[in-house]
């Protein structure tokens, strides 16, 4: 039977079906520090970069809304700045800090079971950058969506709690990302047939979690996916990556959700066996009444979401026609259809769409309205992907707020 290895969800089930007990994992490691039991030597080989802080670009606040070691994009911000996020205006995502590495000392470190001569965590195989800027380049253009965007409107909109940065819909951008695939550096490095998963780690600081020291970030990836498609990306939109968005070298994972795509990459593991982290195991499933205890599959696929440039509770003008703009993206491909409502859902209008489609990137639209009387609106927008799939009424719930992908209620008002 073909399976899609890909997707670490159908991956999860394999692993099941071969008699791998991901429980049996989790219960070895049961009363020791995630943070000792995952980091293990990788700690040895790893660099230790200067802390810059939270997050070191400007943060001004008609750009963005600050959540502790976060910054959300204001989608007012993306009006008019075409297919690709300015830097200066991309979200960030931080769990701890923003390290300031030196691109000149800088190696990535490649090692574990999967390659040939199985070196361990003293003998790796290493790259410079300038290695990386040496071989066959790639550029893609593709979107990074953290795992939580949206997670606000699940208190807000269906009345549940959950724990969490709350996003409301900022935590996204497209970005032209410029590098090497990893394929190429993994095959140079020695990849064998027996390899199944690989675990790259960030240099950020150690992420401590209610007094639990975790580690440095770091999450699984399937080999499958690590060949397929997924960029060692050391450019963004034409210049060197910016230390808040990975500076020197991060892992671009297209359509997968944000924590896949490791920012400030130290070093790899390969192994000819399944790897864990507190990153796919802890966090990063669905949890909650309808999962079981240990919680859903890894997840991988982000969903369908739709977005309007508008400021939140905007202010706009009666007696004159706005047009309406915004964006619409999925991790299952292009767009194929928008539509807008501006009767909080009585009535659904067909948006026009406009400029590039690119298949892991977002598409534009707008739709002319013409308010009938001052007064309080609700603005909403539904997208389909060209797989079908499309924005459900209400989210299905879980207690850390991952994959909000029901239509939002977009409140403004007109005077």
């Amino acid at each position: 039977m073909d399976h899609d290895l890909t997707d670490e969800a159908t991956y999860e089930r394999v692993r099941a079906e071969q008699r791998i007990s991901r429980r049996g994992v989790l219960r070895a490691t049961a009363g020791v520090s995630l943070g000792a039991a995952f980091a293990g030597t990788r700690t040895a080989h790893a660099a230790t970069p200067h802390v810059g802080g939270p997050i070191i670009k400007p943060l001004p606040p008609e750009l963005f809304i600050t959540h502790g070691t976060n910054a959300e994009t204001r989608w007012e911000a993306f009006k008019g700045t075409g297919q690709h996020t300015p830097v200066d205006r991309f979200f960030a995502r931080n769990h701890v800090a923003t390290p300031l590495v030196d691109a000149r000392t800088w190696r990535l470190k490649l090692w574990g079971s999967g390659l040939r001569g199985s070196p361990d965590a003293g003998h790796p195989v290493e790259f410079s950058y300038e290695d990386l800027l040496g071989l066959r380049a790639e550029t893609v253009t593709a979107f990074i969506e953290c795992t939580g965007n949206g997670r606000s409107f699940y208190t807000s909109q269906q009345g549940q709690q959950v724990s969490g940065t709350p996003w409301k819909l900022g935590a996204v951008g497209v970005a032209r990302w410029r590098g090497v695939p990893l394929s190429t550096v993994l095959e140079r490095a020695g990849l064998t047939r027996r390899a199944v998963d690989i675990l790259p780690r960030g240099l950020d600081p150690d992420y401590v979690d209610k007094g639990e020291n975790l580690g440095r970030v770091r999450r699984p990836l399937p080999i499958a996916k690590a060949l397929k498609d997924v960029l060692l990306a050391y450019e963004m939109n034409g210049a060197p990556l910016a230390p808040d968005h990975g500076h020197p070298v991060r892992l671009v994972v297209p359509s997968w959700v944000g924590i896949a795509s490791i920012k400030w990459l130290g070093d790899i593991e390969v192994s000819d066996k399944p790897l864990f982290s507190p990153w796919n195991t802890r966090f990063y499933r669905l949890f909650g009444p309808d999962h079981p205890a240990e919680g859903s599959a890894p997840l991988t696929r982000m969903n369908v979401k739709s977005a309007f440039e508008l400021p939140w509770d905007a202010q706009l003008t009666g007696h004159r026609t706005h047009v309406l703009t915004g964006r619409s993206w999925s991790a299952n491909g292009r767009i194929r259809r928008v539509e807008v409502s501006v009767d909080a859902g009585a009535t659904w209008h067909r948006a026009r769409t406009h400029g590039p489609q690119p298949s892991r990137g977002w598409v534009r639209w707008e739709f002319p309205w013409r308010p009938k009387a001052p007064g309080r609106y609700e603005l909403l927008a539904r997208a389909v992907d060209e797989t079908g799939v499309g924005q459900p009424a209400i989210a299905p719930y879980n207690t850390l707020g991952y994959l909000f992908g029901a239509v939002v209620r977009h409140p403004v008002t007109v005077s």
